[in-house]
């Protein structure tokens, strides 16, 4: 599912216009993008939980020449999934099968 599916499918979903589910989208990514650049997390509780991790500097290697390159620590976006959503997963899962 791409953004603009995304967009109709939660129109269709919450009796909304598309407009205005594009705004609260658009809205909900600013805040999490946000509060991520502070170094909080956000807990959405049976959802899951977005946070910052940190990447320690190491080497690694360049894969046409072989060469050596230090790659410096970097932090990074986590997503850890909830409980509900850990198992709504696992359920379509095990449909499918």
């Amino acid at each position: 599912m791409n953004k603009t599916e995304l967009i109709e499918a939660l129109a269709a979903k919450c009796d909304m216009s598309k407009a205005a589910a594009g705004n609260a989208i658009d809205g909900l990514l600013d805040v999490i993008t946000e509060t991520l650049a502070k170094g909080e997390s956000i807990s959405l509780i049976g959802f899951g939980t977005f946070s910052v991790g940190e990447r320690a500097a190491r080497v690694g290697r360049n894969p046409q020449t072989g060469a050596e390159l230090k790659i410096a620590a970097a932090k990074v976006a986590k997503f850890t999934a909830g409980a509900k959503l850990k198992a709504a997963v696992n359920a379509a899962k095990a449909k499918k099968k």
